[in-house]
């Protein structure tokens, strides 16, 4: 029979967490050589290693990764279990890895986590930010317990819920030909150069529909930030579609002008996306539940 301690779970996934066992000694405050003797005992248990040893580094290999999920959830049960046993009124405490995607991560950061973080001042709240399809994949591999993208995702072991609206606008610098112009109509745009988002991410695919409902144009840059591709725009290298909240600020001090094309659809809806399979305890029902106030 296997004797599985709650210290040894935490070890491995603090482990898994940080890539190595001092750190995850430190977050423990345990020993490292504790630290090492109980992920050695799980191993020993189970028969077969959950990490690949690379130059001083571990990584989970396939093994770790099918039952990482499930220590996850048994080491938030037992903190769970602990806080209803006693009988105490306690503030919610631990870790809540969120990955958003670049639009959410640096403009809407403040509505994404600011009600929860004053509401939950105890626990650690941690931010990834990358583009959409990354930080789905963080949700799927378990890299971050939820994401907050702005394109659609399908995929069958994801749950996306719709979280608000947003929209993309055209952008040119002020003093652009189409900028001066009272009526757009779409061959106006026939031969503009664009600044684009990289491949993968949500402003690139809205973007790349956008101009297919327009003449043809050439792509003169590939950024992988908004606030690059704004500046861009800003000294003239070509126009771009970006979200609305990255250029309110250039457009309120004239640096940019919004164009305005009414025959082109730019809005978009951000999603907040769980793995189906992660078990959704007391932190992240909190985190949910402040998204939704």
């Amino acid at each position: 029979m296997h004797n599985f301690s709650p210290r040894q779970l935490a070890v491995f996934v603090d482990i898994a967490t940080t890539g190595s066992v001092r750190a995850a000694s430190e977050r423990l405050y345990l020993s490292q050589p504790a630290a090492s003797m109980a992920l050695a005992e799980l191993e020993r248990q189970i028969g077969e290693p959950l990490f690949d040893r690379e130059r001083g580094r571990l990584r989970l290999n396939d093994r770790g990764r099918d039952l990482l999920p499930l220590a996850r959830e048994l080491v938030e049960r037992h903190a769970e279990f602990g806080r209803r046993a006693t009988g105490a009124v306690t503030a919610l405490g631990g870790e809540l890895r969120v990955g958003a995607s670049n639009t959410v991560g640096n403009y809407l950061v403040g509505d994404l986590v600011g009600p929860f973080v004053d509401a939950h001042p105890s626990v650690a709240l941690r931010l990834t930010v990358a583009n959409t399809d990354r930080i789905a994949q963080g949700v799927l591999d378990h890299d971050v317990d939820i994401g907050c993208v702005e394109g659609p995702v399908a995929h069958p072991m994801l749950e996306a819920r719709p979280w608000r609206e947003d929209r993309l606008v055209v952008c040119a610098r002020p003093g652009h030909p189409l900028a001066r112009r009272k009526r757009l109509k779409p061959g106006d745009f026939a031969g503009e150069r664009w600044v684009l988002r990289e491949r993968g991410s949500a402003t690139r695919a809205l973007s790349e529909r956008a101009l297919a409902a327009l003449p043809a144009g050439r792509t003169v840059l590939e950024l992988d930030q908004s606030e690059a591709i704004k500046q861009a725009v800003i000294a003239g290298l070509g126009i771009a579609c970006l979200p609305e909240v990255a250029v309110a600020d250039a457009v309120a001090t004239g640096r940019l002008a919004v164009l305005v094309t009414p025959f082109l659809d730019l809005r978009r809806g951000l999603s907040v996306l769980l793995h189906r399979q992660r078990y959704r305890g007391a932190v992240l029902e909190a985190f949910l539940g402040a998204l939704g106030e």
